[in-house]
């Protein structure tokens, strides 16, 4: 028995997926959303429209998060982009986690030879 399959599958290291794509459009959205909320709620003479992304934002914002909680159940996004959704900043929080995971799988993407175990000037054969 190899040690992959002793591992426990919450240990894996989440890889993104299907669901990847829509937490970063929801996550944007979000933040859209959001701002247009602080922006209304600001600026006086316009208690409708707080009223409308208030509610817009408390109902996106929930969704937002149960949509991270099932992403992360499915191993495609890290545990702590659910945390950084619960700061008091909100689909902020997300949106700079994804803008962080975007980063380091593009790093990750550009590696040269030697970072995967072949030194260089080694023949790898």
């Amino acid at each position: 028995m190899s040690a992959s399959s002793n591992a426990a599958p919450g240990l894996r290291r989440p890889r993104p997926g299907a669901l990847y794509p829509w937490v970063r459009r929801a996550s944007w959205l979000e933040t859209a959303i959001f701002a247009a909320l602080v922006l209304f709620w600001l600026l006086p003479g316009f208690p409708s429209e707080t009223t409308f992304f208030g509610w817009s934002h408390g109902i996106g914002y929930l969704a937002l998060l149960l949509l991270i909680f099932v992403a992360v159940l499915r191993h495609e996004v890290p545990f702590w982009l659910l945390a950084a959704t619960f700061t008091p900043f909100g689909p902020v929080g997300s949106v700079i986690g994804i803008a962080w995971l975007d980063h380091r799988a593009r790093r990750e993407s550009f590696a040269e030879p030697w970072d995967a175990g072949v030194k260089p000037g080694k023949d790898a054969a």
